[in-house]
């Protein structure tokens, strides 16, 4: 089965989310550019990476780098904690010093399995770990910089794991770096739609500006991403406009200049036939309105 590749439904102004996941069903090998962190709470987790399965116990911990190919199995009784994040959460601060590796070359190069870590870093990042759970699941106001504060410490222990065998390391980095050229090209589409959604934006644009042939370009994004150019740019304006209508209380018109609409009848158009209700109820139900 190949590779896709996942995109989460991340705040883009906060990028970092966790949920759980009771382990029922089965995850296809898959990949992103955002880190991952999988927390077992209970049960036994089993999960994919290259041709290893690793069976996962209470309180142990696995990550995965940016780029990295991984699924799960079903794993039935079992609850696990999903923390994913982007390292450009980290932007300005990393590699203050010169001396220091990158670190995006630590989540690479360290020993991924909490049970290969030093005993006191384990229990640390675990304290940490379910720190930033509780935080996210309370939001109480301020909690972004809470989950962050924790997130640089987290950072901090990485530096403090043990690395890989050269040939653990090797293997990893040879299926990460598979998808590093496919996932530098992606990454540059979608910076350039978060940059450019408010206008419009034709499939030319984005081809030029990655330096491919239209067609190319449409063939590409699809296989890749799951569905066409179109149909992601209007999901990705539709998650916008959830998010202002989840958060403030403006305009119809406001909501869908800023989400990037030409106009407010196009927006309630797409929004009905994508999310099954119209923004205005789907308001209300945030809001409990009656």
């Amino acid at each position: 089965m190949s590779l896709y590749l996942e995109i989460p439904e991340i705040n883009p102004l906060f990028p970092f989310k966790t949920f759980t996941n009771e382990g029922w069903s089965i995850t296809y090998p898959h990949w992103h550019k955002e880190i991952e962190f999988i927390y077992c709470l209970e049960g036994t987790v089993r999960l994919g990476v290259d041709d290893e399965i690793i069976q996962m116990h209470e309180d142990e911990i696995y990550f995965f780098s940016s780029g990295e190919p991984h699924f799960f199995l079903s794993s039935p009784n079992s609850e696990r904690i999903v923390y994913q994040f982007d390292i450009k959460l980290f932007q300005g601060h990393d590699n203050i010093s010169p001396n220091d590796r990158p670190l995006a070359k630590v989540f690479e190069t360290v020993v991924n399995y909490s049970k290969d870590w030093p005993t006191p870093i384990q229990k640390e990042i675990q304290t940490i770990l379910l720190s930033i759970y509780h935080e996210n699941q309370k939001q109480r106001e301020g909690y972004q910089y809470s989950i962050l504060s924790s997130l640089y410490k987290l950072a901090n222990l990485l530096y403090q794991l043990p690395l890989k065998n050269k040939k653990t390391e090797k293997a990893a980095l040879d299926s990460t770096l598979k998808n590093r050229e496919t996932l530098f090209q992606i990454d540059t589409i979608l910076d350039y739609i978060e940059s450019n959604y408010l206008h419009a934006i034709t499939i030319q644009d984005v081809a030029d500006h990655v330096g491919f042939s239209p067609s190319y370009f449409s063939r590409f994004f699809k296989k890749n991403i799951g569905m066409s150019f179109t149909s992601y740019l209007a999901e990705y304006r539709i998650h916008r406009a959830k998010y202002i209508l989840g958060t403030e209380l403006v305009p119809m018109a406001e909501v869908a200049a800023r989400s990037g609409f030409s106009s407010v009848k196009t927006f309630h158009h797409v929004f009905k036939s994508m999310v099954g209700t119209s923004p205005m109820k789907f308001q209300k139900n945030i809001f409990g309105f009656h």
